[in-house]
């Protein structure tokens, strides 16, 4: 069994990796095939440079995605059949021979922070040469260095207790644990949902009470008219961080609050605003958050029931490369390999994703004028330097939007009613 899995989890990954790569050089052909020529729907409105500019910038973003890929996959063989994660466990046994939970907390956390080294090279260059270049960034080395540490030290905060929670029910809670652990986890989940938006967020931009009293008057009529109860209207200043745009609402039960990047505001005209709003109300009103926590709650359901057989299974060690089993091994072994077996669902999890956009478009186009969504959405496309031509394929696998071209073709049949 142990060589089976051995052959199954490297042929997989090969699989992966292979049409990862094949699907970003498809994407890149693609996008400068029709780089020479603004698509007819477009052409009143964006002009062939900002095209152009949106088709070099998703260019040069996803090759440089498919040196990622290569790298992340060698990292991952490395960790399991190249012996890397047994290499850590056996260092720290000899540190922390007595004290499993600790042991298996502290060798997480360096798998962890071994896969985080070998992103930031990847992170650093997508913000301050590609983005730089297109005249995106807005960051500072020394703000991007913050925004890393204070990002470690609120992920340990937050993440420490529910890793010892989840190793000290995998030792002791018996033959159940992964069904406690799921319950931990759920409720963890329901929590950050809940503070996000008054707690943690705040440490890394600001928000400030939305102003504009005209436009507040105006938005707030659209939420009592759409039923929709938020904490306030708050600008967040992505401009320190980004030149990109977005508004979004955020926060689970009474800590829901709508958000607009400043950005935005100083993009979009008040009926435009309205209009993006509208659509976010839409995925609101047709319950599309709690749909995708429930569908998050069953996933780990069935995930934290298959790694409680899982742990079980000498072979499922072995074949993944680690001599010594234990549940935190195990754990680690799962993170890592499972996005692998997964990765074929993505056109599912993605088109379901865009059923739901267009569902908020229907909704938005009932509630505002269509046509002000449509002028916003082509003002977001230019400005944010999204490629009107992405490759359908890849498309399907990689974007939660549908593509722009069917978006506003969908859009526009609202505006000739």
């Amino acid at each position: 069994m142990a060589t089976n899995l051995t052959i199954l989890f490297i042929s997989l990954l090969a699989l992966t990796t292979m049409i990862r790569l094949w699907l970003g050089r498809r994407h890149v052909h693609y996008i400068q095939q029709h780089r020479s020529k603004v698509p007819d729907a477009f052409s009143a409105s964006i002009s062939l440079e900002a095209h152009q500019k949106a088709a070099d910038y998703s260019s040069a973003k996803t090759r440089l995605a498919l040196i990622e890929t290569i790298a992340q996959a060698v990292l991952l063989l490395l960790l399991t059949i190249g012996g890397g994660l047994q290499l850590i466990d056996s260092a720290w046994r000899g540190v922390l021979p007595e004290y499993d939970i600790i042991r298996g907390a502290v060798v997480i956390l360096s798998a962890l922070l071994v896969s985080s080294i070998i992103d930031l090279p990847f992170d650093y260059y997508r913000t301050f040469v590609v983005d730089q270049h297109f005249g995106f960034n807005k960051m500072t080395p020394a703000m991007y260095f913050k925004d890393m540490v204070k990002h470690a030290i609120v992920g340990l905060l937050l993440g420490a207790p529910l890793l010892f929670a989840a190793l000290w029910l995998m030792q002791g809670a018996g033959d159940y644990w992964w069904l406690y652990l799921w319950v931990v986890w759920s409720v963890f989940n329901l929590l950050m949902l809940a503070i996000y938006p008054t707690f943690i967020a705040p440490m890394f931009n600001k928000f400030s009470p939305l102003g504009d009293e005209s436009l507040k008057n105006r938005i707030e009529a659209l939420l009592t008219k759409c039923g929709f109860k938020s904490q306030g209207l708050f600008v967040m200043d992505g401009s320190t961080r980004s030149s990109h745009g977005n508004a979004y609402f955020t926060g689970f039960g009474a800590s829901k609050r709508v958000v607009f990047f400043d950005t935005l505001l100083d993009r979009l005209s008040g009926d435009e605003i309205e209009a993006v709003l509208a659509h976010e109300l839409g995925h609101f009103k047709h319950k599309h958050v709690i749909k995708r926590i429930a569908l998050m709650f069953f996933v780990s359901f069935i995930g934290l029931a298959l790694l409680g057989w899982l742990t079980q299974q000498s072979w499922f060690y072995a074949g993944l490369g680690v001599e010594q089993p234990s549940n935190y091994m195990a754990l680690i072994l799962f993170l890592l390999v499972s996005p692998i077996f997964l990765f074929l669902l993505r056109p599912l999890l993605a088109g379901y994703s865009r059923k739901n956009e267009f569902e908020a478009d229907a909704y938005a186009a009932q509630n505002a004028d269509a046509r002000y969504l449509v002028e916003a959405l082509v003002k977001l496309y230019r400005d944010n330097a999204s490629t009107l031509t992405p490759d359908p394929l890849h498309s399907a696998f990689y974007d939660s939007h549908p593509p722009a071209s069917i978006r506003i073709a969908r859009l526009s049949t609202f505006t000739a009613q």
